[in-house]
């Protein structure tokens, strides 16, 4: 088995167990974690910070946490004369080119760039044991999302269920606050995550398995952090996958990744203030048409994937 040196920075704490990692094993490749001055390949997340000034352009919520790396790599590495391949990957809402990486990994639609790949953060939650890619996990849902699953209609279990919405939130930054309180004027709404309970540190280690506590819901409030094409995440499938109706918030591009007959979206009903919302939280009717609907209309594959980063471990090996 061929070995690569990897090394990362501003990525999340389980990156290495995170669906790239799994696939560079699948390819036949032996990761060697290793510090930037010594790797073949250098992975740059979303959350670097190399105390640059901060961004004016940039959403207030993530100028704590990003920054323009563009000219700042150089102070990363002492002791080698050329730089490693670098590849981007973000699961925000950050553009492909928000650095020059050599090579990127985003939600974004419509980039023609060859070094860049489009693949949804929802993806790498995914069980593709099918496509021999195993070892990425998702324990904080506390299983991978399954695609036959996902195909198949939502059936009309949920209608059964307390005519209720869970939320999972760390904050209510628009538009998440108008959402929940326009919900909350139709249903009871029930909280969870580290705004409403003190004694959370952050979602990781919540001690809730999500999958389990949405049993208890018919529906999931589950609004995108922001909307940009192409930026959808693992928040409606997850729903979805736990027999619950997504209620979420996301642009008409959503339909690249998902039916969006399969859903409830809050987005286009922002016009007319959410008057649509009563009528459809509160007609069987209505609701059972979602039950008929499967979420994922044409079965993705990784295969893409696998192909992309082949050309991005050539190129850190050659």
């Amino acid at each position: 088995m061929t070995a690569i040196r990897v090394s990362t920075l501003g990525v999340s704490e389980d990156y290495q167990t995170g669906l790239i990692p799994a696939t560079f094993k699948a390819l036949g490749y032996q990761i060697k974690w290793t510090k930037p001055n010594d790797c073949d390949l250098l992975v740059i997340g979303p959350f670097q910070n190399l105390n640059r000034k901060k961004l004016g352009w940039c959403p207030k919520p993530l100028r704590t946490t990003v920054s323009n790396l563009n000219d700042s790599l150089s102070s990363i590495f002492t002791s080698r004369k050329t730089f490693p391949i670098s590849l981007f990957q973000t699961g925000e809402n950050i553009r492909f080119d928000f650095i020059n990486a050599d090579y990127s990994i985003t939600f974004d639609l419509g980039i023609s760039n060859p070094q860049h790949l489009r693949m949804p953060y929802w993806m790498e939650m995914v069980d593709w044991s099918s496509e021999g890619v195993t070892g990425n996990q998702n324990p904080r849902y506390g299983r991978l999302l399954n695609l036959e699953r996902l195909m198949h209609p939502l059936g009309d279990s949920f209608l059964s269920r307390p005519n209720k919405a869970a939320i999972f939130a760390s904050h209510l930054r628009e538009p998440r606050g108008t959402l929940l309180n326009a919900v909350k004027k139709e249903i009871e709404v029930v909280e969870f995550g580290s705004l409403f309970n003190a004694n959370i540190k952050n979602h990781s280690v919540s001690g809730l398995i999500k999958y389990d506590e949405l049993q208890n819901f018919a529906f999931n409030l589950c609004p995108e952090n922001g909307m940009f094409p192409g930026y959808y995440t693992e928040k409606i499938p997850e729903a979805f996958m736990a027999e619950c109706l997504p209620i979420t918030w996301a642009d008409n591009n959503v339909k690249v990744d998902f039916n969006p007959k399969a859903f409830i979206n809050l987005a286009p009903m922002s016009g007319s203030n959410f008057t649509e919302l009563s009528e459809i939280l509160h007609s069987k009717s209505i609701l059972s048409t979602y039950a008929e609907q499967p979420l994922i209309l044409k079965k993705p594959s990784i295969e893409p994937l696998k192909i992309y980063l082949k050309e991005v471990i050539a190129a850190a090996l050659s």
